[in-house]
């Protein structure tokens, strides 16, 4: 069955890839046929750009009449469309919000159409597992570890529902695909982490996982982090069909899940003699048989991709996640590495040279216009009131999927630091300190760099494999860095030289800071769980205030 609604949408992707141009101008009459008749749309001109003849004529009415956007420019709008108002950015109202973090302190509240959650979402999502089965045919054979967010976290004032997409897909995926995942989505609305974490493990280390689908790799490892710190009660509840109390499981929920577990000393029996003798045992010894792991793999995150690369079996197929956002599922990872296709059918795509990023009037360039190798900021035009929408993401052209070039995610550009002219790549930070770790064997759990505007200094903060680094250690570190990326950047060097850039500082983290960091950022609302990502350098007080608080 999946086989057979997944080879649908691949055949329609085949087609459009076979003329990028053609399906771009047919996407982006869509999108402006769909929303015309919107306030927007009005405002806009959307029937005036509509009735160009040709593409070249479509594209300059479309730039003329229609300003590059961020999302407050369309707050205001998206609050109206919150308090129950209609046909402003799309026709109607949204099905749904997803929220992501802002540039200010309010979330942002990304709306999501029928018309693109049955389209992109829906459809797609069916070629993504589809695209498992393609490059792994036993993916399915048992059962699949999906990570989702809460179906609902809150309510516009409309009574709008607020969520997780990845949630609300699942559960409204065919009955015959739900029975492919190895939990009900009730543990999703385990609010609190450890016992969150706990529950996960506890649920799927009883059964035969063949796949693992997540989007951020940093979950895996405090999944494993909560095997091994609490194997023994995880045993205890697989033998005798319990789940722990010594976690906070909100009752109604307990009520739900009990129900599920029965008792299993067969499998306590083999788990138990896979760790004997050993610290810890790991997903090749307790899932022999996974096929394939999914999480993001570009940018900062391969940074803990790295820390579980030796984890898993032979066989396992780790596949990048593909570039998404709250704003918009891009596209899917077709070869089973790590380039994303552009769904050019679903999405109107525009991009800046990189190098052009400050000039205040850039060429925008059409997706068919762009070069294997170079780099670009990323504008997108969605059905869900999205017009050109700047993500103020870098993404790198890797290569071609027939006449659509495939993009990887580089990194934010707000993780491009110049607090005097400096320009400090968050990539050229990381392969500084993975310099620093080759040159020293020094190896860290996690890092962080922040600028300090005040004082032309930037902060890096370590949390060293080894406990017993010391600070003299950790200064002789810091200063590898620092020459590494004198040698990597010459705009920070000559800074650095010149004293307009101070001598970095140093500062050393409790085990474990990144996990205590990600549970206080989004409390204080700065990220959301399942997507959380983090810069490694930033220019963020609210963020480097929490650091500073982590330091041993």
């Amino acid at each position: 069955m999946l086989g057979f609604v997944g080879r649908i949408q691949l055949r329609e992707l085949k087609k459009a890839r076979r003329h990028c141009k053609a399906e771009e101008e047919k996407t982006l009459r869509r999108i402006l046929a769909y929303a015309k008749d919107t306030d927007w749309g009005k405002e806009h001109n959307f029937a005036e750009i509509l009735a160009a003849p040709d593409f070249d004529e479509l594209v300059s009415r479309w730039q003329k009449n229609v300003p590059v956007q961020d999302y407050e420019n369309l707050r205001p709008l998206i609050d109206r469309h919150k308090n129950g108002e209609e046909n402003l950015l799309f026709p109607g109202k949204p099905m749904m919000y997803a929220t992501t973090s802002g540039t200010t302190k309010e979330p942002k509240w990304i709306p999501i159409t029928h018309e693109y959650y049955e389209n992109v979402y829906s459809k797609m999502t069916k070629l993504w597992l589809y695209t498992f089965i393609m490059h792994r045919p036993k993916v399915f054979w048992g059962k699949c570890f999906s990570i989702v967010g809460k179906v609902v976290e809150d309510y516009a004032p409309d009574g709008t529902p607020c969520g997780s997409v990845s949630g609300v897909t699942q559960r409204d995926c065919p009955d015959f695909i739900k029975t492919l995942y190895s939990m009900p989505a009730d543990v999703f609305r385990i609010a609190d982490y450890a016992a969150r974490n706990y529950t996960l493990m506890r649920t799927a280390v009883e059964q035969n996982v063949t796949s693992f689908v997540t989007a951020n790799p940093s979950t895996i490892l405090e999944l494993q982090r909560s095997l091994d710190e609490n194997f023994g009660e995880m045993m205890n509840d697989i033998e005798n069909g319990t789940l722990s109390r010594n976690f906070k499981i909100d009752e109604e929920i307990r009520n739900v899940l009990q129900p599920l577990y029965k008792p299993n000393p067969a499998r306590v029996a083999e788990l138990r003699a896979l760790k004997e003798n050993k610290d810890r045992i790991l997903p090749k010894d307790y899932w022999p048989d996974i096929q394939f792991i999914t999480t993001w793999r570009c940018g900062n995150t391969r940074l803990y991709t790295e820390k579980f690369k030796d984890w898993f079996p032979p066989q396992t197929l780790h596949q990048e996640f593909a570039y998404f956002a709250s704003e918009c599922r891009f596209g899917l990872v077709m070869n089973g590495d790590c380039d994303t296709v552009p769904f050019v059918h679903m999405h109107y795509f525009e991009f800046v040279d990189f190098d052009e990023m400050e000039n205040p009037s850039p060429k925008f360039l059409q997706l068919h216009e762009l070069e294997v190798g170079k780099r670009y900021v990323i504008y997108v035009t969605t059905l869900a009131g999205l017009y050109r929408y700047n993500m103020n993401d870098m993404i790198e052209v890797t290569g071609m999927y027939g006449s659509i070039p495939t993009i990887q995610f580089v990194q934010k550009i707000n993780g491009i630091i110049s607090m005097t002219g400096e320009k400090v790549h968050e990539r050229q930070f990381m392969e500084a300190v993975e310099q620093a770790e080759s040159e020293t064997g020094m190896k860290c759990r996690f890092y962080v760099g922040f600028a300090n505007l005040q004082n032309s200094r930037y902060h890096f903060y370590f949390d060293f494999m080894d406990d017993s680094v010391t600070a003299d250690q950790a200064t002789d570190f810091a200063k590898i860095v620092d020459d590494k990326l004198k040698v990597i950047n010459v705009e920070y060097k000559s800074k650095r030289d010149s004293f307009r850039v101070k001598e970095p500082l140093v500062h050393i983290l409790k085990p474990g800071a990144f996990e205590r960091y990600k549970e206080e950022a989004i409390e204080l609302g700065l990220g959301r769980e399942g997507q959380f990502k983090t810069n490694l350098l930033m220019q963020d007080e609210k963020r480097h205030e929490i650091f500073r608080m982590l330091v041993k």
